[in-house]
């Protein structure tokens, strides 16, 4: 069933890519984005792939309730997809009242938005970093959540907020999406990872060494208890997260309140691993070093995938070498990412 989707973020990384899965299944596609670190140009690409454009584009903050009380007075959503948040790890260590002011201020602004307007169908963007240091993997919905950094506290904060709106608003629908390590980009070349400033990201990061606008790439510890000594992560291909969001849209009805779905491979990968996978794929050198550990950052996050196989029949199908290629075909077409 076509539906009309307000989508957070929607020129961002993960939401460009989100809003060409849904132009293609069908639906009418509305954006909300600040572009602060993201650009416009995104969203012209998204219509070039999706070969049909999206309904609206509005540029505003998502605390701005007075904007989003337009978005919806003017356009009949059905559901939202919320992205909209800072995301990176290091930065939230040293402005965390800036990350909570955001990510929770606009998730709560969003959702009292959606409530006066008759809108009671959320996919909400969390994040595998609500599990913290994990004892063991992989993880599953089940395990227990211990952030570890003010990025993570804030994904679990709203995670809190819209389980306990859920039982005390029985209209109201929630799935929140943990997915893991979102690398990778359109197969096009036209839609990647184009971060304003230093990506804080590793696979931006690594593609910029690799194409020579960095110098080399920091790896951050070597003595982390994992088999070479950096840090494993589940790394997932960002058009399967993108297909994620759609699928989860096509099941937020199957059952009232607030469910949680992992979204990762179940397959983990280390920093040197991703970097000779990189190395190989592209045939560059990625010049690196070994730096101190970064704060917040933990050892191992894999996902057990195995909820949102059995209940939607999803799974994630690129592997890391896939993620790899990707990312070096958009660096490539685009040197200096969305800009000229």
């Amino acid at each position: 069933m076509s539906q009309t989707v307000l989508v957070t973020g929607g020129a961002g990384f993960i939401g460009s890519h989100t809003c060409v899965e849904l132009l293609r299944s069908g639906h009418e596609v509305v954006v909300l984005d600040d572009h602060s670190n993201s650009s416009p140009e995104a969203l012209e690409r998204v219509a070039k792939i999706a070969g049909r454009p999206i309904a609206a584009a509005h540029v505003a903050d998502v605390r701005d309730r007075r904007s989003l009380d337009t978005v919806f007075t003017e356009h009949p959503i059905d559901a939202v997809i919320h992205f909209a948040a800072k995301k990176a790890v290091g930065e939230s260590v040293l402005i965390p009242l800036t990350y909570y002011d955001i990510n929770v201020g606009g998730t709560t602004a969003l959702v009292s938005a959606m409530h006066d307007h008759g809108v009671h169908r959320l996919v909400f963007s969390s994040s595998c970093s609500v599990y913290g240091d994990a004892t063991t993997v992989p993880l599953t919905e089940e395990s227990p959540a211990a952030p570890t950094n003010p990025y993570a506290g804030t994904k679990w904060t709203c995670e809190q907020v819209l389980a306990d709106l859920c039982r005390h608003v029985p209209e109201l629908r929630v799935l929140a999406l943990r997915y893991f390590n979102p690398a990778g980009a359109h197969p096009t070349g036209l839609l990647g990872e184009d971060p304003r400033g230093v990506p804080n990201n590793l696979m931006p990061f690594l593609a910029q060494v690799a194409v020579g606008r960095r110098a080399e790439l920091k790896v951050f510890g070597d003595d982390y208890p994992t088999p070479d000594g950096t840090g494993v992560r589940d790394y997932i291909h960002v058009v399967d997260v993108a297909d994620g969001h759609r699928v989860a849209l096509d099941h937020i009805d199957d059952e009232p309140g607030m469910r949680v779905f992992n979204l990762g491979t179940g397959r983990g990968a280390s920093v040197l691993e991703l970097v000779r996978t990189f190395e190989q794929v592209s045939g560059r050198a990625v010049p690196h070093r070994v730096a101190a550990r970064r704060p917040g950052d933990v050892a191992e996050l894999v996902a057990d995938p195995a909820k949102a196989a059995a209940a939607w029949g999803w799974s994630a199908r690129r592997d890391l070498a896939t993620m790899c290629r990707d990312a070096w075909t958009f660096q490539q077409q685009n040197a200096y990412g969305y800009a000229p």
